[in-house]
């Protein structure tokens, strides 16, 4: 072992180290923590929530194709077909 402190594989110096302890000593601001944000921003009023999809290779690279020919992400292109199909069948 080098003894070398390390976060996520990348080396971290002595110096860094002590300037995160001096801020963190002489403590931080809460109310400029929460206004950060975490993660991804919202999608509207409601949260959202991640679901897991299974798609064969075929599909994957059918949903990648028309994301990258109309400069969406793939998420975009599956909450519009979602779209679709709700407006031509609802499910209430």
């Amino acid at each position: 072992m080098s003894g070398q402190e390390m976060i996520d594989g990348i080396p971290v110096s002595k110096e860094q180290i002590e300037a995160w302890a001096n801020e963190a000593e002489a403590g931080y601001d809460i109310a400029a923590l929460k206004k950060r944000g975490r993660g991804r921003p919202g999608r509207g009023a409601e949260p959202s929530q991640v679901i897991a999809l299974r798609l064969t290779t075929d599909e994957i690279a059918s949903l990648d194709a028309r994301a990258s020919r109309e400069g969406k992400s793939r998420s975009e292109v599956i909450r519009e077909a979602l779209a679709l199909a709700r407006k031509s069948t609802p499910l209430h």
